[in-house]
């Protein structure tokens, strides 16, 4: 009697020390991501609204830019973490150097592309005339910093698979201290205005792109793994994260879509939105620790074999989303009076962000599910089915959204709209991961 339910403690306790070794230093460094946009914003919004509102454009358009090639992390981390399953390091190092090699090529395409089109793109997103020459100004500047970004993916996905995520929080602490240092100096100090801000943020990205690329070239010095491109090793990168990009492009299309339906209510709106937004990341980047943990260990365990391993630390972790998702959602609720005042000094613009922040606060518990149940599937290698799962999504969004300007219900209505989709994408993703027809075991998939 006594017997039969220590097994299950016993397990929850091994799952739950593994979770935390790895998603404890991931939440340090992937809060680190959006805190850049948040000291960003904090400094650039006491230059005014309109610095403000063109900060959010280009926040929006260079965080797409970026977030596009998140399968260089997430690709990697999954294909890395099976080829250690597998106990092939040298294989799992590889796969990582021709990642990095597949970021280099990609973020010189970018910014071959944003450079001359950066007016335009501004323009797409609704900017209004006194936002457009700011945001084109922190684009162009910032555009020279993907390259460095999409090296930081690719090697933090090396890290990752390799269970290590204590690395990644080093330098993404110290790629924070940097930038905000950097900013304050730039822009006050310097005098530069928002130029300053971003001029400081890409010196900021370099030094974090250099720091990964050392500990990498190091650990394929110690397992013999080759740094040379290769071709075919790089087109494989590419087609394996193909499914990803699909899905990926499918969420910055909301995000674009809602960025662009709040510039089309004011610039008190899009300003709102930009702190929502970056409020918004920064809890999902906190729930995304555990979904790293989730990429990291679910690779591990299908490169054993190990099914059952699979499926009871998938259960755990959804468990650990669910949890952390109501303590940030209460904490949002308590302390959303007090923080706004941090990032702009226009009542309207606190007056507009306000109710809509509780329907973020509400939405938390569900992006728990999704945010984890998305890096189990990452972590198995079911990019196919998330990269379906996201058009559905974008399908049943984009309507709602943009029907808030006609129908009314301002910012508010919009974020009514945020928690529909991620709504959807709880649904789509529970779906799956109850078929287990994700578990597909072996080093390579």
């Amino acid at each position: 009697m006594t017997q039969a339910p220590a097994e299950p403690r016993a397990t929850r306790r091994r799952h739950d020390r593994e979770i935390v070794a790895l998603a404890v230093p991931a939440f340090g460094a992937l809060i680190a991501e959006p805190l850049f946009v948040i000291a960003d914003s904090a400094i650039v919004g006491h230059l005014g609204t309109a610095q403000l509102a063109g900060l959010g454009i280009a926040s929006v358009l260079l965080t797409t830019a970026v977030s596009v090639f998140v399968f260089l992390a997430y690709a990697t981390t999954a294909a890395v973490a099976r080829r250690v399953g597998g106990g092939d390091l040298q294989a799992a190092i590889r796969q990582g150097v021709d990642g990095i090699w597949l970021a280099l090529l990609l973020g010189a395409a970018v910014i071959a592309i944003v450079l001359p089109s950066a007016p335009a793109l501004v323009d797409l997103v609704g900017a209004s005339n006194t936002a457009a020459p700011y945001a084109v100004t922190y684009l162009r500047i910032s555009a020279l910093g993907i390259p460095a970004m999409l090296v930081v993916l690719a090697s933090t996905g090396v890290l990752r698979g390799l269970q290590d995520t204590r690395t990644p929080l080093y330098v993404a602490v110290a790629g924070f201290v940097a930038n905000a240092a950097l900013n304050v100096s730039l822009v006050y100090g310097a005098d530069l205005g928002i130029a300053g801000s971003a001029w400081g943020t890409v010196i900021a990205q370099w030094g974090m792109a250099a720091a990964y690329l050392t500990v990498v070239v190091r650990g394929a010095r110690r397992h013999g793994a080759s740094l040379r491109p290769d071709t075919a090793g790089i087109r494989a990168s590419a087609q394996a994260g193909a499914p990803l990009l699909v899905r990926t492009l499918s969420l910055r299309a909301i995000l674009m879509i809602a960025t662009a339906v709040a510039a089309r209510l004011g610039d008190a709106d899009v300003a709102a939105h930009q702190i929502i937004l970056s409020l918004w990341s920064l809890l999902a980047f906190a729930l995304d620790a555990i979904a790293i943990a989730g990429q990291a260990i679910i690779g591990r365990y299908l490169g054993a074999n190990d099914t059952k391993g699979a499926r009871e630390a998938c259960r755990r972790m959804v468990e650990w989303g669910i949890a952390t998702g109501i303590v940030l959602g209460l904490l949002v609720i308590v302390s959303r009076p007090l923080f706004l005042p941090l990032f702009t000094s226009d009542a309207v613009v606190r007056d507009t962000a306000l109710p809509a922040l509780l329907m973020v606060a509400l939405s938390q518990p569900i992006c728990g599910i999704v945010f984890v149940l998305d890096g189990v599937l990452m972590g198995a290698g079911d990019g196919p089915y998330l990269a379906g799962a996201m058009l559905i999504t974008l399908a049943a969004f984009a309507p709602v959204a943009l029907l808030v300007p006609t129908l009314g219900g301002g910012l508010t209505a919009l974020w009514g709209a945020m928690t529909l989709m991620m709504t959807v994408r709880m649904l789509t993703l529970w779906l799956r991961a109850r078929s287990g027809r994700w578990m597909v075991t072996g080093a390579t998939r």
